[in-house]
């Protein structure tokens, strides 16, 4: 018998085989509130719109010769019939406004009503990059104001708020440490990336031209600094390291390998992905990090995903900074902030700024975000951030680790996310029938199948925004779905069973989609 958790929510007995889906067909193709929703081809008749358009008046034609000869084939819907669709479509989708996300190493958290709030206010949702100076002086005075407490959060030297998203940030760290290289004439070109680290940092130093070149993990996940240490040399320029890496493991001697890479004439890049994991209780400057991008839209609440916008300030040692690109703030002795570009870098020091990683300036809504969840929580509340996101994934990572196999459990406390393996499943079921099957529960899967270290991965991440309660729905979901793919339950190899489409054959679906609709009668 089911009984209610610490949430007061009672899970009921799925009978097995069932499927809430079938039953009597009905004429629509709808069950109750699940509404079977075609595509707009299908909903509208081409060449007809749904409203009354006047006759155009005669006109030169101005298509340069170029005439529609054919119809273009679109369907016309009216007014009511368009607001249902896509009102409909959205109901299909999983939202953080719905259920938690698990998704490992994307800190898919609540964002809070405030930051869209400050983000949404007209001096800042209509500024536009090209408007003359005096009349943006408050988005300086914002941009200028986060750059400070990003400096101050990481202990590092300056900051390159341009670059628009994480790999961007890479980017931008990366072609500070060539231009540094230059200007001292060494021509370096091995850049060193553990195993543990996030996929976007080896694809990032080969994009900039060096050659990668991995570094092992120990047994426990983490760098294996003996490895690292040999691997030095006069052409190494630098290593790129994930910290907390993507194990959910805080790299212990994270210092000794920046002290190691130092000596060796090279550079420390740090992924700062995963600062939620850290952010007011770890100053990355300290562990002799030369260069780090921060994910505005990971660690400072903006939401995630959906394909942008983003923000990846890059933070920059000393040794680093004077390479940094154009534009930034700096304000004066007068307490005016300045905009530095190549017009006035002179006058402000920066001559040996790489470049530019954009047009402008950044992504100003998410400067408004991240500066306003700053404020909101204050240091003690920053600390908070990082304490309770490390809390939640311990929970998670010792309240599943009898039903799942944790490979690095034994490595100590994790950080930010907990890692699982397939190891103890059936011989017939994967981590991908496991994932499908935690859709039938009502929550998005986890991120499956990395990092590579660990076969058939399972990667948790529930941020600190979440409540014990709502994670305790989450564990006995995950607990249920795990159990049942160590017994090989059939039913996991056809889930999902009750989202609104089956699942897909995904291998066709990535090498051949159908993006385009066909008309039927046509073919």
């Amino acid at each position: 018998m089911s009984t209610p958790n610490a949430s007061g929510w009672k899970p009921g007995t799925p009978v097995t085989g069932h499927n809430a889906m079938s039953g009597p067909d009905t004429a629509t193709g709808n069950r109750a509130l699940m509404l079977e929703e075609p595509l707009l081809f299908e909903i509208g008749h081409v060449e007809t719109t749904g409203v009354d358009l006047p006759e155009p008046q005669g006109g030169a034609n101005r298509l340069g010769g170029f005439d529609r000869t054919a119809p273009i084939g679109l369907p016309g819907l009216s007014e009511p019939e368009t607001v249902r669709h896509y009102t409909r479509l959205s109901r299909q989708n999983y939202a953080i406004d719905l259920g938690l996300f698990p998704l490992g190493s994307c800190t898919m958290k609540h964002n809070p009503r405030l930051n869209e709030k400050v983000a949404r206010m007209p001096g800042f949702a209509d500024v536009h990059p090209l408007q003359p100076v005096d009349t943006v002086r408050g988005a300086l005075e914002v941009i200028n104001e986060l750059a400070f407490w990003l400096l101050d959060l990481t202990g590092m030297h300056g900051v390159a708020m341009s670059p628009k998203a994480g790999a961007h940030g890479e980017l931008c760290g990366i072609l500070c440490i060539r231009a540094a290289l230059e200007a001292r004439g060494d021509a370096r070109e091995v850049i060193l990336v553990p195993e543990s680290a996030h996929g976007t940092n080896p694809a990032t130093a080969a994009f900039a031209g060096y050659k990668v070149e991995d570094i092992p993990a120990t047994p426990e996940g983490r760098v294996d600094l003996e490895a690292l240490k040999a691997r030095l040399g006069p052409d190494v320029a630098g290593v790129m390291i994930t910290n907390p890496n993507t194990c959910g493991l805080f790299e212990r001697d994270m210092k000794a390998i920046s002290d190691a890479v130092h000596a060796a004439g090279g550079f420390v890049y740090c992924d700062g992905a995963n600062f939620n994991a850290i952010v007011g209780k770890v100053r990355p400057g300290d562990l002799g990090v030369d260069a780090m991008h921060i994910n505005l839209h990971k660690t400072f609440s903006t939401p995630h995903g959906g394909g942008g916008p983003g923000s990846g300030p890059v933070v920059l040692s000393e040794a680093l900074s004077p390479y940094g690109p154009l534009p930034f703030t700096a304000r004066t002795e007068d307490g005016v902030v300045h905009l530095v570009e190549e017009e006035n870098a002179d006058e402000f020091e920066h001559t040996e700024a790489f470049g530019r990683m954009t047009a402008f300036h950044g992504q100003m809504g998410m400067f408004t975000r991240a500066l306003a969840y700053m404020l909101s929580h204050g240091a003690d509340g920053l600390k908070q951030v990082a304490e309770d996101a490390v809390l939640n994934a311990n929970y998670i990572l010792r309240s599943l680790e009898d039903v799942l196999d944790a490979p690095f459990g034994p490595s100590g406390p994790c950080m930010h996310e907990a890692l699982f393996s397939d190891k103890g499943f059936a011989e017939d079921v994967s981590t991908l029938d496991l994932a499908k099957a935690l859709i039938d529960e009502g929550y998005h899967p986890m991120t499956m199948y990395f990092p590579l270290v660990v076969h058939g991965a399972m990667l948790v991440e529930p941020t600190e925004t979440e409540s014990k309660a709502a994670l305790d729905q989450f564990i006995m979901a995950l607990r249920s779905v795990a159990e049942r793919a160590k017994t090989g339950d059939d039913t996991l190899k056809s889930a999902p069973h009750y989202a609104p489409r089956r699942r897909l054959d995904e291998t066709q679906a990535a090498r051949k989609p159908v993006l385009a609709w066909n008309d039927p009668d046509m073919a």
